[in-house]
């Protein structure tokens, strides 16, 4: 299950290294470090400036698939993704649970912790936080802002908690989250939060079988679906 988003060292956008305390405008132009940025690069931090917010709509999903239970905004930073930081992991978790209790914990403002999705041993694939937003799930703060976080129901010492529902839920999910970031499907980007670097969580464990799961990933990514949303 995910943690503290303060532990580990403090990090960067991995793609653009631009923070809010960085960006000044004035006189219609946009000055990092001395130097003008892009059109392109100010187009994508107007919502920066004090007072302006990015939209919102309450109960929107990134994922067809999932339905929407907001987890408590203590669990999560908001963010502009990929705008401000490059999205260029997915990292697997197991709940060390129930579905329910997962779900309850991600609500709580004191849990300070919460993966973006959750799936269940059914299948079932919950929405918490958007994609856009920074979740508190790795422990690791530049890990945080590069990746989307999947919780999955049970337990990493009992193998039969992992199903084929789940198993397959989860693989069309992040050969979505993979498309819609252009992340390539591989042991390097798909990890598990054991492999976060200060980790202190085993999870997914030794049960969780890799090789099932990125083929599955490979084969939901080349069905009709799997392209970036339109």
């Amino acid at each position: 299950m995910g943690t503290n988003s303060n532990a580990g060292p403090p990090g960067r956008g991995p793609g653009h290294g631009i923070s809010r305390r960085t960006l000044l405008i004035g006189g219609g132009a946009a000055v990092v470090g001395g130097g003008a940025l892009a059109s392109e690069q100010i187009r994508r931090l107007w919502w920066r400036v004090p007072g302006v917010d990015r939209p919102r709509v309450p109960g929107e999903l990134d994922y067809a698939d999932a339905r929407w239970i907001a987890a408590s905004e203590g669990n999560w930073r908001r963010a502009d993704r990929p705008g401000d930081y490059d999205v260029d992991r997915v990292i697997i978790h197991v709940t060390q649970g129930s579905y329910a209790s997962a779900v309850k914990v991600f609500q709580d403002p004191a849990h300070r912790a919460a993966t973006h999705y959750i799936v269940g041993q059914d299948g079932r694939v919950t929405q918490m936080i958007r994609e856009l937003d920074v979740a508190f799930h790795a422990g690791n703060r530049s890990f945080n802002e590069r990746s989307v976080g999947i919780e999955h129901e049970g337990f990493v010492d009992r193998p039969q908690d992992f199903t084929a529902a789940m198993y397959g839920a989860s693989a069309r999910l992040t050969a979505s989250i993979c498309a819609r970031y252009g992340i390539p499907v591989d042991r390097e980007h798909i990890i598990g939060h054991i492999e976060v670097p200060g980790a202190d969580h085993t999870d997914p464990g030794p049960h969780w079988d890799w090789k099932r799961y990125l083929k599955l990933v490979r084969a939901a990514s080349t069905g009709p679906s799997a392209g970036p949303p339109s």
